[in-house]
């Protein structure tokens, strides 16, 4: 399993009950910005293989973009979603930055990442951590 990979894993575990991150928020933590459509792929590839919260990785305008499989689908990801708090619309759309998961800069911090890059995620959060 490649390193990204794993990492992908790890970062989608950590999102907690009643929060979502977007694919590119979880490729911005997971040391790749602009990776976020690898990060859809590697949610698509363990379906079924890792228990993971996948329903709480969307799109980052706020839409439930996922095309499918035979297992998951727009529809249950919304029913997930809605079963954990989160109002979601009928045209799948939901208000992200409510719920968005933001990892506390302390977390950020410990992540393996260069300290220029850290520093980035860190300013790019800051007014949104001061929240949390």
């Amino acid at each position: 399993m490649s390193i990204f990979k794993q990492k992908v894993i790890d970062l989608v575990l950590q999102i907690p009950h009643g929060k979502v991150a977007s694919y590119g928020q979880i490729a911005l933590y997971a040391g790749l910005p602009r990776a976020a459509r690898e990060v859809g792929w590697i949610l698509n590839s363990t379906e079924g293989k890792v228990d993971l919260p996948w329903w709480r990785v969307t799109n980052n305008t706020g839409y439930l973009s996922i095309r499918g499989t035979v297992i998951s689908d727009k529809e249950l990801q919304r029913k997930l979603l809605v079963a954990e708090g989160i109002k979601v619309m009928e045209d799948f759309t939901f208000d992200i930055e409510k719920y968005r998961w933001r990892m506390p800069e302390e977390e950020v911090r410990k992540l393996q990442l260069p300290h220029e890059y850290i520093e980035k995620i860190v300013e790019k959060y800051k007014t949104q951590m001061s929240l949390i």
